[in-house]
């Protein structure tokens, strides 16, 4: 009888976690129906590396040298709407899709480190024929920025650098990988938007920012074909080195822009960059967190404006 009504446990639990499965299951939306949500008549594609890199390039294409945005992790060229909308007028601006985000997708080659990211960058470029652009970096684009500045130092006229990821912080050591928890693998089938709401509040000083709108463009194009899949890889593959070799180099005006109730990145951090940079200035943002370009984009586009 005990054996009997364990049984009976068990069938029960058992289809309960199939069902609780089944309601949580989140497969990738297709690419076809978020390209018609997230695409437009001024976004394109190239292929880059064997990388089909998704972007958006507004503005006049002649006699100015573009600028280049390069959003951060698990975000896309969405972030960048409000200040490439006002700035097109008198530049020629181009943001992209990083390898292993939004529309871009999974990089064929399943390589996601810091290098391969910029040697995609490099090759985008040449794909669209731009010998050199102003390069504008939020976190692990400011990371990527860097990095490209003091590999391909003659392609960069300015660099701007918006909480710019780099340098080691707990749990994130140099020239080791990251102990990614297997259960993140779980991660590929069950995502909740709660979740990704909860994990997106803190990059705004004022959380009344992150609007359903906002939550559901990051939720939706997490579910891009491939994405989960490349976020997890990448973060498999990063390892951190030194930067300061690298830093030292980038001899070009360099913007730093960053908000001052940053809580992914302090500001405080910004002082390890104006030590080495020898061209380097820093810009405060009062009152804004992670993400200038979507908290209070005005503030932020006037220092950029003033760089530029």
């Amino acid at each position: 009888m005990f054996l009997k009504a364990l049984k009976i446990i068990a069938i029960v639990c058992t289809a309960f976690l199939f069902l609780a499965a089944l309601y949580l299951w989140t497969p990738d939306k297709s690419k076809a129906e978020l390209e018609k949500v997230y695409g437009s008549p001024k976004t394109a594609y190239v292929s880059a590396l064997g990388v089909n890199v998704h972007y958006q390039d507004t503005g006049p294409s002649k006699n100015s040298i573009p600028i280049l945005f390069l959003h951060g992790f698990g975000s896309s060229l969405q972030t960048w709407d409000s200040w490439s909308e006002a700035l097109s007028g008198e530049h020629r601006v181009i943001s992209l899709d990083l390898p292993g985000f939004g529309l871009t997708g999974e990089d064929p080659s399943g390589i996601y480190t810091d290098q391969r990211s910029v040697e995609v960058l490099e090759a985008f470029l040449k794909e669209l024929q731009i010998p050199k652009v102003v390069l504008v970096g939020n976190s692990m684009g400011g990371k990527f920025a860097w990095q490209f500045a003091a590999r391909y130092p003659d392609q960069v006229a300015k660099l701007v650098l918006i909480s710019p990821d780099g340098y080691a912080s707990p749990g994130m050591e140099y020239g080791k990988k990251t102990e990614v928890p297997a259960i993140a693998e779980l991660y590929r089938y069950f995502f909740s938007k709660t979740f990704l709401a909860m994990n997106l509040e803190p990059a705004y000083a004022n959380p009344k920012t992150l609007n359903d709108a906002l939550v559901n463009r990051y939720y939706d194009l997490m579910l891009a074909p491939g994405v989960r899949g490349a976020i997890l890889a990448r973060m498999q593959q990063t390892v951190l080195q030194d930067p300061i070799p690298s830093l030292a180099t980038i001899k070009v005006p360099t913007l730093l822009l960053w908000g001052e109730k940053d809580a992914f990145i302090p500001i405080a951090n910004s002082n390890d960059y104006l030590k080495v940079m020898p061209n380097a200035k820093r810009v405060s943002l009062p009152n804004i967190g992670h993400l200038p370009q979507e908290e209070q984009s005005t503030i932020g586009l006037a220092a950029l404006k003033e760089f530029l």
